[in-house]
């Protein structure tokens, strides 16, 4: 039975200790309980009266209640205790053993024929599920920084494939400066790119400029047009957010190109069009967003799905136009093609375009965060990380780029992009480290959903497997199985992330590097494994380079050793 239940509180702030001093039992419990609390800082959080982490809905917490009772139980779980969290409400406490982990969480999963935005939202209504995303609900986001190398991987592809290494002298147009779009624009200049990006949320694109992400904000696209302009032309990084909505201003944009006004070479978006009503339409002023969408949900969508579709229709258009076009994983070309768009497939997802040779390899987001709340920890974890990997110069080059460039946002973190044999010898460093008290206290080692074998997302991570494989979600349900078996702190099973409900299921892990022989132990086979996932999973989808590495590193894959046989 669903109970009375509070979403919105605007008197709580809540900021994650710093320090040596546990409010828990054990660093495996005092981690958890930071990083919830983490997620829900103001510097991290996009609403966090609201529980709302990023992407306009992914919470931390179902309720407050359910959150203060999350916390509660935290300070006193054992450590062969696992607590169980279903859409972000604590619903029991077992005692397992030490190896197993300390808490269990599953968010907005539903059976196949219920799994429809109607259907979440009567449930959420009720007070029985929230929307998790992928890192808000599992208590592993680490603000725009966890996004940043992957969009940084990204631009960087575009950049080798279609422009000589480099996006100097490049004009990108994208969409969204939230929780994830707003690593874009910082991402292109530190690939030597210009970038303008739109967005109706002013608020959004200051706090983006405020932590640098962003370089100038312009309430006037033709003053936004002639500064990128202006820096394309010298071949000079720089980036510029508009206040607008992408829905007019990318056909703005397309109608300027066309006629030989100004060059657009890459076209993409992270607005929240996973979720319709994450989405403003055009004809809806940004002050009556929330209202018109709460009044009249199945009306809104329309609108907005109409919107998208004008959207989409430009994007393809620039495409037909010569320029680079891409999906950013935000499901905008399904909800396109909902609203009218008969050509918005056409152009692909950026998994397949540009990442997916990197996923063969187990490659993906590596992320770790200070639990001290000292930057002098990661500072130190960075240099261990270049000395460890001395000569990946791919890898230093984006440590000393994000050692200049990026601001923390709540406890200090970094991410880096690491594959399948590295990502565990990162691990037992960090743990040593630890032990030896170079760092003042123990590290958090986790990583984004979006990974090379944690997601069956059709729209976005799956897209195109080389099986036709897209759909199944066998393999996050293993991944998932896999990091509870192999000694994570805690492990969670999403269902639609950042492309919404019915679109994808997929799975994280976090792991606590607290300096004693169990974590080392643990850290050796999780992060082994983990990325493992990502080897097997393509190779079993008949990619030729997941099938040699899986062969060059060890992985054993009981239908090739048959046919070796």
């Amino acid at each position: 039975m669903a109970e009375k239940f509070t979403r919105h509180d605007p008197s709580r702030f809540i900021r994650a200790p710093r320090g040596t001093d546990l409010r828990a039992k054990s660093w495996q419990t005092e981690a958890p309980l930071r990083m919830l609390m983490n997620n829900l800082d103001p510097e991290v959080a996009e609403r966090p009266e609201d529980l709302v982490v990023y992407g306009g809905t992914g919470r931390a917490a179902r309720s407050w209640e359910a959150y203060d009772a999350i916390v509660r139980t935290l300070q006193t779980l054992e450590e062969d205790e696992t607590l169980l969290v279903q859409s972000g409400k604590p619903v029991g406490v077992f005692r397992t053993n030490v190896w197993a982990p300390r808490v269990l969480i599953a968010n907005s999963n539903l059976v196949g024929d219920w799994a429809t935005w109607p259907e979440f939202r009567r449930l959420e209504a009720e007070g029985l599920m929230m929307y998790g995303q992928m890192t808000a609900g599992s208590w592993i986001y680490i603000g725009t920084q966890g996004i940043l190398q992957g969009t940084y991987e990204t631009f960087a592809a575009i950049a080798d494939k279609r422009f000589n290494g480099s996006l100097a002298g490049t004009l990108t147009l994208t969409g969204g400066c939230g929780g994830m779009g707003g690593a874009q624009p910082l991402a292109v200049t530190l690939n030597g790119g210009t970038c303008l990006i739109v967005d109706v949320d002013e608020s959004r694109l200051r706090r983006r400029e405020a932590k640098r992400y962003l370089d100038e904000v312009a309430t006037d696209l033709d003053a936004a047009v002639a500064k990128v302009l202006a820096a394309k032309a010298e071949r000079r990084p720089l980036s510029v957010g508009v206040v607008g909505n992408a829905a007019e201003v990318f056909p703005e944009m397309l109608r300027r190109h066309q006629a030989g006004e100004l060059t657009v070479d890459v076209v993409t978006d992270q607005t929240s069009a996973h979720d319709p009503l994450s989405y403003l339409p055009e004809g809806v002023a940004f002050e009556d967003w929330r209202a018109e969408a709460e009044a009249d949900p199945v009306g809104f969508t329309k609108k907005a799905q109409a919107s998208m579709a004008r959207h989409v229709q430009a994007m393809v258009e620039f495409q037909d136009a010569g320029a680079e076009v891409f999906d950013y994983g935000n499901s905008i070309r399904d909800e396109a093609r909902k609203g009218g768009c008969e050509r918005a497939f056409e152009f692909p997802g950026f998994v397949p375009a540009y990442i997916r040779p990197l996923f063969c390899e187990g490659l993906g987001p590596f992320r770790w965060v200070a639990l001290s709340g000292d930057p002098e920890d990661i500072r130190v974890t960075d240099e261990a990380i270049k000395e460890l990997f001395p000569d990946n110069g791919h890898l230093h080059r984006w440590i000393d780029a994000a050692q200049e460039h990026v601001e923390y946002e709540g406890l200090p973190a970094r991410i880096c992009w690491l594959g399948y044999g590295e990502r565990h010898r990162a691990g037992l460093l960090f743990n040593r480290l630890v032990a030896e008290g170079k760092v003042s206290a123990p590290i958090v080692i986790g990583r984004d959903h979006l990974d090379s074998g944690s997601v069956a997302s059709p729209y976005r991570e799956t897209e195109a497997m080389a099986d036709g494989s897209d759909a199944i979600a066998d393999w996050p349900l293993l991944n998932a199985l896999t990091a509870a078996s192999s000694g994570a702190t805690w492990v969670s099973i999403h269902h639609g992330g950042g492309v919404g409900i019915g679109r994808s299921i997929h799975a994280g892990q976090v792991s606590v590097a607290d300096g004693t022989d169990l974590a080392a132990a643990k850290l050796e086979r999780l992060l082994t494994n983990d990325p493992g996932m990502g080897v097997i999973r393509h190779a079993d989808a008949g990619y030729e380079r997941a099938a040699e590495v899986a062969a060059e590193r060890g992985i054993r894959i009981p239908m090739n050793e048959g046919r070796q046989s």
